[in-house]
């Protein structure tokens, strides 16, 4: 049978002190001296004390809890994306005792009511905001509200509050840039809907890149589509369709790269050997893709960690445009990109001619 908690009335007779002092005492309260702070830490330790956490915020009026709203573009096999950036942010709220909780919703009506609701509540003491369109609608919800948040990710004028991203056009002129050092010039992309910032960013940098590298721009080799596997296995079945189809694709991210290795090996094509294929995000499940998936990593338990470490700031009275961090992503190669092959073109022409 497990002991009864140690109450704060019992820590403050034990000290011979009134309950408030020693609750100001815990909490870290100027007015009460270095030593006194400390001797009650130390007799708290020694009792196993742990504080009401429910009777702490309501006398205090914080909430101490954040929500995260997951992206609504998120199919399944999309989750450890937000599984490894909830890891992150988790980590940083503990360090506070603060909590987390994780919304969803259906549709962009409803991602307003939900944060209106939320906020209104008094539930939340913050929120993190996911995916963000080019003009968010939650951004500026949120600033009326007049609650702290921060932003995975940047709408297209981003100057008025917190934010953490990777540099999406940079990682693709650097994807771009690889395949063309690998021989390629036939380069297709595969993107994901323009309402969002961060695909018009990636597709922004693959044109750049395709410009800056004296190549052809050929504008059917961009297909945007589907936000998931099979959306990309359906762009590449038309990319190979083509009378000459591209010998590499950079894909919008891992989830839609795996829908790519999936057409191509449908076609008893080897990626890698016979097609270059490039991811983005740098998920765990990419080392276990068939072959092992070559992506521009981003680390989401690191992006979980600064944007919980942002928000708390924020809410402590940080200016919000004082938190704004943009992070590069790198090349993690492994086996789906290797260099340009002519044999490829003759053996992808006769699988095709004996498929009709």
């Amino acid at each position: 049978m497990s002991a009864k908690p140690v109450s704060l009335k019992t820590l403050a007779a034990k000290l011979e002190l009134t309950v408030g002092t020693v609750s100001r005492a815990l909490n870290g309260y100027a007015d009460i001296s270095p030593a006194t702070r400390e001797r009650v830490r130390r007799a708290a330790d020694e009792l196993g004390y742990r504080p009401n956490q429910n009777a702490r915020r309501l006398s205090i009026g914080v909430p101490e809890t954040i929500c995260y709203q997951m992206p609504r573009y998120a199919s399944s096999i999309a989750q450890p994306f937000v599984a490894q950036l909830l890891q992150g942010l988790g980590e940083a709220l503990r360090k506070r005792n603060w909590d987390l909780l994780v919304s969803h919703a259906e549709s962009s009506k409803d991602e307003i009511a939900q944060i209106d609701r939320l906020v209104r509540s008094g539930r939340i003491g913050g929120m993190v905001i996911s995916r963000p369109l080019k003009n968010d609608p939650r951004i500026r919800l949120m600033q009326d509200l007049k609650c702290p948040f921060v932003v995975h990710g940047r709408t297209n004028s981003s100057e008025g509050y917190a934010w953490y991203d990777i540099d999406s056009e940079d990682a693709f002129v650097q994807s771009v840039n690889h395949v063309v050092g690998l021989g390629h010039s036939a380069i297709g992309f595969i993107g994901a809907p323009l309402q969002l910032q961060f695909a018009q960013d990636r597709l922004n940098g693959f044109q750049r890149a395709i410009v800056e590298n004296g190549l052809t721009a050929n504008p059917d080799y961009i297909q945007i589509a589907d936000f998931s596997d099979e959306g990309g296995e359906a762009a590449t079945n038309i990319l190979l369709d083509m009378d000459a189809p591209p010998t590499a694709i950079v894909c919008v991210s891992d989830t839609v790269a795996l829908g790519a290795l999936a057409a191509i090996r449908e076609r008893g094509l080897v990626p890698g050997q016979d097609i270059t294929v490039i991811g983005y995000d740098g998920l765990q499940f990419g080392i276990h893709a068939n072959p092992p998936l070559t992506t521009m990593a981003q680390p989401q338990a690191h992006a979980g960690r600064r944007l919980g470490d942002m928000l708390l700031s924020i809410i402590d009275g940080d200016d919000p445009t004082q938190h704004q961090e943009l992070q590069r992503a790198h090349l993690v190669r492994r086996k789906t990109d290797g260099p340009m092959q002519n044999a490829w073109v003759r053996k992808f022409v006769s699988v095709r001619e004996d498929s009709q």
